[in-house]
């Protein structure tokens, strides 16, 4: 019983704080389409990269942590650089050319005899994977910068995902005793939990379109379903971001994947979602309205 209201203490002061904090971010600091904020995904994106070499190491397949943190951070970086300052698009093939150049590279000095390249193709394995997840899809949250309206649709994009979490959270620690591990990967979560966070998505996204028209601009007959076929979507893929997440600290032994956020574990446990969710949010967003 204590441990379970120590959780709930930690997961009411995340959100009466965390979501404040990042919303504050999003709707103050827009400059140079919000450098704060999409410094703050880099940062995430470099650390999330550490937490899952770790995991990779753990089963065999080795990254230098030094090497995870550069490598995962070189999406977020390059879309910084596009939409921050208005670089060459073609800066992200660059840095991802030159990260994958390195990896490549690198064996040729790393191996001290002839009989030490058995993890060769493990270790690259590991560090193009570092490359991709989650730096890759976080850059998208970068990408949204760019929008026209993006103070809005990143705000949206915020609470659509971290709605869908808590309200999961929420109605499956009430009311999903009886109706859990439809996913073997994730056992303690429940039917009911899922339902609450896609009725959350949803209902973010409508409170969303219908509260800032200007940034949602189809007709209001096109509105409503634009809206909630945004935000089912949208929830679908929080909790399959959760899940995959999930399956990965499984693999490697992991509870959690790190320490930083009090009741959550690490930015792996607290971006899974979002990562997976960015480039859906944006194409729907883009498509729809």
């Amino acid at each position: 019983m204590y441990m379970i209201k120590s959780i709930i203490v930690q997961r009411l002061l995340i959100f009466f704080i965390g979501i404040p904090a990042i919303a504050s971010m999003i709707l103050f600091l827009p400059q140079y389409n919000h450098l704060v904020l999409n410094i703050f995904v880099i940062a995430l994106s470099s650390v999330g990269a550490v937490e899952f070499a770790l995991m990779l190491r753990a089963r065999g397949f080795p990254v230098y942590i030094g090497e995870a943190a550069i490598l995962g951070s070189l999406s977020t970086v390059a879309a910084t650089f596009i939409v921050s300052f208005h670089t060459n698009n073609q800066i992200t093939q660059f840095l991802f050319i030159l990260g994958a150049a390195w990896v490549l590279i690198s064996e040729i000095f790393y191996h001290k005899s002839r009989n030490d390249f058995s993890l060769v193709l493990n270790r690259l394995t590991a560090s193009f994977s570092v490359m991709i997840y989650p730096g890759l899809f976080l850059s998208w949250v970068i990408t949204m910068s760019a929008l026209e309206h993006s103070k809005i649709v990143i705000l949206a994009f915020v609470l659509t995902v971290m709605a869908n979490d808590s309200l999961a959270w929420l109605t499956g620690m009430l009311f999903g005793k009886n109706n859990r591990g439809i996913f073997s990967v994730s056992p303690n979560k429940s039917i009911t939990g899922y339902i609450g966070g896609m009725a959350a998505s949803v209902g973010i996204c409508i409170i969303m379109a219908y509260t800032f028209p200007e940034a949602f601009i189809p007709d209001q007959i096109a509105k409503l379903p634009s809206a909630i076929l945004l935000g089912f979507f949208s929830g679908l893929t929080v909790i399959l971001g959760d899940l995959a997440e999930s399956a990965i600290k499984r693999s490697s032994g992991f509870k959690d994947s790190g320490r930083i956020f009090p009741g959550r574990g690490g930015v792996l446990d607290s971006t899974d979602s979002i990562a997976l969710t960015a480039p859906l949010f944006y194409v729907l967003y883009r498509f729809f309205f």
